[in-house]
């Protein structure tokens, strides 16, 4: 046989070597807008930018079958992180623990002192009926969560950091307002709820302005821990949700609540005009809007190389089963409050008095002290709720904060100002209702219309960005997926549109104020309708007509 010509093999490993090239410069241009060199940020301008973790506090999620990776550490991260090819490797459980931990701090605010006050109030007022309303809310805050998790690891940068990039100055401006104030009006619960567990554990002695002073410096020590690493934080997180579990369970097995009421009223749909208000306080208390921007960034927490899919592709796969977990776990913990209030107050003269202030002395009354008083195992439940609660919204908010206006800030400069903007309002506020439970119960109804006000200012961003392949390079949301998220997004704001409405209502007086919230409410529906559209072709083409009408 003749043999080929000299140089043909040379030209055919050009050849294969020009096609390769090309093949991964498509793919590179699939990835995120953050990995690809011509995306949000390039590599000059990182050191310029916040960043929701710095790569030294970052945990490595790679093992081998050399030493223990779990705490970090290690020299050749590229060694540890091979991989045989594109393909994500087996499910390990090992790696499992890795990515455990954002996952339940993001938990927290479904197990926040505002969220047990609607469970014992469902429990209440509608016994078990509305088990199955919490349950499926849970699913749609587990499925809300999930986008925010995977637009932290698509892109590695968070909600607040996209939206800078992604709407012009007034809109970011207005969205990071938004979510201060919904982050305030959460803290001051949280705070609160965290000084009602003081006030009860010391029978009364400390009143609710000193609980929310200890809290706040209380919630400075556990912070500090990160100086230490994330584990060490997350442990201590594990620790409080661990003490809820078991504080509530033990009430749960305290009251012995019928079985069979309880799969009732899980497994089969009821809701009366009676219970309306309580079924929407449900499922308006499952979606936090500093929550969202939280879970985005807590999972850059681990180290995973936006530019390997297979790396992103597994970590939102760990991410997903430990998303689910955790929000399991929050939702028995829940259905524990629900149904302990179900058995002792259902149908009572009292149901429809009881809050937070006078639950534990409710529960007291009606099921006595036993081995240990149920007075202060609530106590102890509800001091845990507080404090994990508060500790991960001063955690949101300096993400917030310097996501939104890009503040190179030491974390302990940034967690002081987040302090501040909700422990100045709440000591006044400890001090001024710190009268009655119906003044504290007046005052939760307004902070829960604020935080229902602000659910749109963080729903419609993250839908919008986890869209746009732009952001999300073959991440993206496929179009079945966009379907379901923007119709569930659309009952949690019509519910909390039924919920504002119901309760403007009922405050407003006199024709001044009902032209003000007029005035008010078509601002924010415009905002909305803007956030919405925007991008749209629709949008495009009002523009240019506005546009052609002022020329």
């Amino acid at each position: 046989m003749a043999a080929a010509p000299a140089g043909a093999g040379d030209g055919a490993s050009a050849a294969t070597a020009a096609a390769r090239a090309s093949e991964e410069e498509e793919a590179r241009a699939l990835l995120p807008a953050s990995s690809a060199p011509d995306g949000y940020a390039d590599e000059e301008d990182e050191d310029l930018e916040e960043r929701a973790y710095e790569a030294a506090e970052k945990v490595i999620v790679c093992i081998s079958d050399g030493p223990d990776l779990e705490g970090g550490g290690g020299d050749d991260d590229a060694a540890l992180c091979s991989s045989s090819g594109a393909a994500a490797p087996p499910f390990s459980w090992r790696k499992l623990w890795l990515f455990t931990g954002p996952g339940f701090l993001m938990s927290i605010a479904f197990l926040d002192p505002g969220n047990l006050e609607g469970d014992l109030q469902a429990g209440a007022v509608a016994g078990d009926t509305l088990l199955w309303l919490l349950m499926w809310a849970t699913a749609m805050g587990l499925l809300v969560q999930l986008l925010a998790a995977r637009l932290g690891v698509a892109t590695g940068r968070h909600l607040a950091e996209l939206c800078r990039d992604e709407y012009p100055d007034w809109a970011r401006r207005a969205l990071w307002l938004m979510a201060e104030v919904a982050m305030v009006g959460a803290d001051i619960q949280e705070v609160i709820g965290s000084a009602i567990a003081i006030k009860i554990l010391s029978r009364g002695y400390l009143p609710l302005w000193a609980g929310v002073v200890i809290t706040a410096l209380d919630c400075f020590i556990f912070l500090s821990l990160e100086n230490y690493g994330v584990r060490k934080l997350e442990a201590v997180f594990a620790v409080l949700i661990a003490t809820m579990a078991i504080s509530f369970a033990w009430m749960f097995t305290d009251t012995k609540p019928n079985m069979k009421d309880l799969l009732v009223g899980i497994l089969v749909p009821k809701l009366s005009s009676r219970t309306i208000r309580q079924a929407v306080g449900v499922v308006g208390c499952v979606i936090m809007p500093h929550n969202v921007f939280l879970h985005s960034a807590l999972v850059q927490s681990r180290k995973i190389d936006q530019n390997k899919e297979y790396q992103v592709r597994e970590a939102l796969r760990y991410y997903s089963i430990e998303s689910t977990i955790a929000l399991a776990v929050s939702f028995m913990i829940n259905l524990f409050v629900t149904t302990v209030f179900a058995k002792g107050f259902y149908g009572s003269k009292e149901a429809g008095n009881i809050g937070l202030e006078n639950a534990g002395q409710y529960l007291q009354e009606k099921f006595g002290g036993g081995f240990f008083p149920i007075l202060y195992i609530w106590g102890i439940g509800l001091l845990a709720a507080g404090q994990s609660s508060t500790i991960t919204g001063t955690y949101a908010g300096q993400f917030i904060m310097g996501g939104f206006l890009n503040l190179k800030l030491k974390k302990w400069v940034r967690a002081l100002i987040t302090r501040s903007f909700a422990i100045v309002p709440t000591i006044v506020v400890a001090l001024f209702f710190d009268t009655s439970d119906s003044a504290l119960d007046v005052l939760n109804e307004w902070l829960n219309v604020l935080q229902s006000i602000q659910i749109p200012f963080a729903l419609i961003p993250l839908i919008t960005l986890v869209s746009k392949e732009q952001v999300m390079g073959v991440f993206k949301i496929g179009p079945n997926t966009q379907a379901v998220t923007w119709t569930v997004a659309t009952l949690l704001i019509t519910i909390n549109g039924y919920l504002l409405m119901d309760f403007f209502s009922s405050e407003i007086r006199g024709p001044l104020s009902g032209a003000l919230l007029c005035v008010a409410v078509l601002i924010y529906a415009s905002f909305v309708l803007y956030l919405i559209l925007r991008g749209t072709e629709l949008s495009e083409k009002i523009v240019k007509a506005i546009r052609n009408s002022c020329s």
